[in-house]
């Protein structure tokens, strides 16, 4: 196994809204909710005043992260003012435990400070997220789990059942990611260093492949938005369906996307 995306998050304030959207939408279903969610439970997410759910498309996975309703002074409510609004969140690559050591060593050698990790009891599972000053773009999680060496296999922020809440009728992956910056060619740089795959150049648009058929795109801001994880790409069957189903519920939609919780979810046939 290579590097590979295994989970992007948005965040946002409208929780049941969002869900909503995405089953009537694409169809998918919630495979994990923060425990601390429930009533007197405090757990995962829910420490840090948040409320989630995961999806899965495919064998990859969607999040939204939003602050409870009377905690509204946390890191996700803090990030959506900085970005007027909701948005991209984070972007979590699941890479091979041979190589997480390596991973961690050139972060120290790039000056790029870790904020958080996690070490799950039994050795099943290591994360560590990046400080988004040294590493900008968006949050960023580099995560080692068992079972890798299975397209399908464990992730450890979803229950192990997940697959049990797949549906592939309408979307069945994650195929890239989009980052708006005001130097699309430094930060693909820094990013290319630390995920050691070459870097391109299309016109003002720099990208990486990062496993076949995954770009994570650096695009100049076009929105009047500040830096962040902007839009991501979806593998569908039928987008212009897809599109018509989106407006009825209201959503923003252009030629090629719509717009759920201020990301763009960009529909290629795949």
């Amino acid at each position: 196994m290579s590097i590979r995306l295994r989970q992007v998050a948005l965040v946002g304030n409208e929780y049941e809204k969002t869900e909503k959207l995405l089953k009537d939408i694409l169809g998918l279903s919630v495979a994990y909710r923060d425990p601390g969610n429930r009533p007197g439970i405090e757990a995962g997410v829910s420490i840090f005043g948040l409320r989630n759910f995961v999806m899965p498309i495919g064998n990859q996975f969607l999040e939204l992260v939003a602050p409870k309703d009377d905690q509204s002074d946390t890191a996700a409510g803090r990030y959506i003012e900085r970005r007027s609004g909701p948005g991209g969140y984070m972007l979590l690559f699941q890479v091979p435990k041979r190589d997480f050591n390596d991973y961690r060593d050139r972060l120290s050698s790039l000056g790029i400070r870790e904020i958080a990790g996690e070490n799950i009891t039994g050795l099943e599972s290591e994360a560590v997220h990046l400080h988004p000053k040294d590493f900008p773009g968006c949050i960023t999680e580099f995560r080692w789990c068992i079972d890798e060496e299975n397209d399908d296999g464990d992730w450890w922020p979803v229950e192990r059942n997940w697959r049990e809440h797949r549906n592939t009728d309408i979307v069945s992956g994650i195929s890239g990611a989009e980052i708006q910056t005001a130097d699309p060619r430094s930060l693909s740089d820094l990013w290319s260093q630390l995920l050691t795959v070459p870097k391109r150049c299309d016109g003002d648009e720099w990208s990486l492949t990062v496993t076949a058929g995954v770009t994570i795109r650096f695009v100049k801001p076009t929105d009047g938005r500040p830096e962040g994880l902007s839009a991501i790409d979806l593998s569908v069957k039928d987008p212009e369906n897809i599109l018509k189903v989106a407006a009825l519920h209201g959503c923003e939609t252009g030629h090629d996307h719509f717009v759920i919780s201020g990301l763009k979810l960009r529909l290629k046939v795949g």
